[in-house]
């Protein structure tokens, strides 16, 4: 008769349903005087919200998918909200102008997945991606109005990017990822006097505060360049029979803070209030590095699903979220127009009607 589930009235004969007692689950059950059938009334809208909400508390959460049903092996659980892989989670547009936006990237599984964040620890869009390109950075930036500065951890591709979306946005390199660069370079110990001068040098970026010490910096700089500077340059003859620069690593580290020095890219905050550091975004980098481990062993699509969630629920509540999920879109099967399809007289397939080969059984008897 097409009505609902839940509907008061009998499906069979059409009457007005009565109350007839509880079910043993506490659901009440409904009668019908004319024809006498006893049915629950369903709430199918009820059920798949309660499934999703379950299936998000337990993504999120730290309960295994046993204790999340109650069973032994979660097997139930897992049937229930197998759909629930489906729907994508999605934040509202961003129309807040933030003074300072945060950007960084982290691997999950054979994706990159790039994050922005507010000064003020928001989240404000995403973007999956193979490596971070400019294409990535761009699709990321045109999510979010400009802001005043950007702090970065220099990623590749990000220059061209912001240059292209955020023009007016002054860019801020952060300076414990530049310490941790140059470290790499030259280790924690130096063994040249220059290596020891330039790795203290770049370690005093913390301390530099306002214009006079950052002035004070920069006249450091210089004075190390014109001590040590020629050390950059010197070149020695190699196992392998070729010229190459002596001291390479200690050139190498040299390279990274003049290019950063030139492009006015480490003193941003002093002018602009700015955060100095992605700190903000390595902390919620971790948080996401903890919800995996949590469920390790999920595929890698789940893995992005999972992470998708977590990010959309730093920032909206639960029943907001859920009402902003839908369905990841299917790509489109479009099949060909009748005016192009044609029978095949020669193909490259093989029948055992041809003759191509020995046939057996019944068929095979001559």
């Amino acid at each position: 008769m097409g009505l609902p589930s839940n509907s008061t009235t009998c499906l069979v004969c059409g009457s007005r349903l009565v109350k007839n007692g509880k079910h043993r689950s506490g659901t009440q059950r409904w009668r019908c005087p004319s024809c006498g059938a006893s049915s629950v009334r369903r709430r199918p809208d009820v059920t798949t919200r309660e499934q999703l909400r379950r299936f998000v508390m337990w993504l999120v959460g730290k309960n295994t998918q046993s204790e999340s049903d109650g069973t032994a092996t979660g097997r139930s659980f897992r049937r229930q909200i197998a759909w629930c892989w489906d729907l994508v989670p999605r934040l509202g547009p961003v129309e807040t102008i933030h003074h300072a936006v945060l950007v960084d990237g982290i691997w999950i599984g054979t994706w990159c997945l790039l994050i922005a964040l507010s000064d003020t620890g928001r989240v404000l869009g995403w973007q999956w991606c193979a490596r971070e390109s400019t294409a990535a950075w761009n699709a990321l930036l045109e999510q979010i109005p400009a802001p005043a500065v950007l702090v970065s951890d220099g990623g590749s591709g990000l220059p061209s990017a912001l240059h292209q979306c955020w023009p007016e946005t002054k860019h801020q390199r952060c300076l414990f990822h530049l310490q941790m660069n140059t470290t790499r370079h030259l280790t924690r110990n130096p063994r040249t006097t220059a290596g020891r001068a330039l790795s203290r040098l770049v370690m005093d970026l913390s301390g530099v505060r306002d214009e006079d010490t950052a002035i004070d910096w920069h006249l450091r700089l210089e004075q190390w360049w014109q001590t040590f500077g020629h050390l950059t340059n010197e070149r020695t003859l190699l196992r392998n029979g070729q010229f190459g620069f002596t001291h390479d690593r200690l050139r190498k580290a040299w390279l990274l803070i003049r290019l950063v020095v030139r492009k006015d890219l480490i003193f941003t905050h002093i002018a602009y209030g700015n955060p100095r550091t992605t700190s903000a975004l390595e902390g919620l980098n971790a948080q996401i590095r903890d919800l995996l481990r949590r469920h390790r062993g999920m595929t890698e699509a789940h893995r992005r699903r999972a992470v998708e969630w977590f990010l959309t629920l730093h920032e909206l509540p639960l029943d907001h979220a859920l009402e902003l999920a839908r369905p990841e879109p299917q790509p489109s099967t479009t099949s060909a127009p009748d005016d192009q399809i044609s029978h095949t007289l020669y193909d490259t397939g093989l029948d055992a009607n041809e003759g191509l080969w020995h046939r057996t059984g019944w068929a095979g008897r001559g």
